[in-house]
């Protein structure tokens, strides 16, 4: 006997309350299969929720420590080959700055305006790269939270076309034979719903998560293309 059985026949006589596992065991195999779908989907949407939340601190936290020591850095290159092995958002803004910079700067003639521009552009291309990065895999949240509750519908109305089919069989409409194949259709819809919410919550959270350390790396950008613009100045 399965696991899944053995907790489902664990209270015997006649049931007080709904049992989940039970209503799991006695549906039918397509019902059966959406609600374990949406139950993996719930799994692992939890487990980008855990993930994400420890990342997205992880990220803001190394940012905040290198921005701060970045701006006490009296030699920026030699600063910069010290973070070389960081894996931090704010390095590679730099990174891409300083490329850009030596770029735009080794030839004899210097175009001011145009190193700026060039400048802004590498910078804000590195803080897009950086914020896709962190905010790939919430793409599976807004799947879920769209999908799921219709996933479960289609559950539902597959497990009622079945209770109505075994009216049909058994020629017989008392609520003793449609209310069990209805309760077990409409756990496929709160599994669905079950899935989708925290998702939708989830990628509405990390999403203005994302936006607000994508402008606190603009606006690092914009600090140290100020401060390119001064040396371009001077040059």
């Amino acid at each position: 006997m399965s696991v899944l059985a053995t907790l489902a026949v664990s209270a015997t006589g006649t049931p007080t309350r709904l049992n989940p596992i039970q209503l799991f065991l006695d549906a039918d195999i397509v019902v059966q299969a959406v609600m374990a779908g949406l139950l993996l989907a719930s799994v692992w949407v939890w487990t980008i929720i855990v993930s994400f939340t420890l990342r997205i601190a992880r990220v803001r936290r190394r940012c905040a420590s290198y921005e701060a020591a970045f701006w006490e850095a009296q030699d920026i290159d030699a600063f910069q080959r010290a973070q070389a092995k960081a894996d931090i958002a704010s390095a590679h803004v730099v990174s891409a700055g300083l490329r850009e910079w030596r770029r735009s700067t080794n030839g004899p003639n210097i175009d001011r305006e145009g190193t700026r521009q060039r400048l802004a552009q590498a910078m804000e291309g590195a803080v897009a790269d950086e914020t896709d990065r962190l905010a790939n895999r919430l793409n599976f949240l807004a799947t879920v939270g769209s999908v799921a509750p219709f996933v479960g519908l289609f559950g539902t109305v597959w497990g009622i076309m079945n209770s109505f089919f075994e009216i049909g069989a058994q020629q017989n409409s008392s609520l003793a034979v449609v209310a069990p194949g209805i309760s077990e259709a409409l756990f496929a819809t709160a599994i669905g719903l079950f899935a989708a919410i925290p998702a939708v919550i989830a990628y509405n959270r990390f999403s203005h998560r994302v936006n607000a350390l994508e402008g606190t790396l603009m606006r690092f950008a914009d600090r140290f293309h100020a401060t390119l613009s001064h040396e371009l100045e001077a040059a």
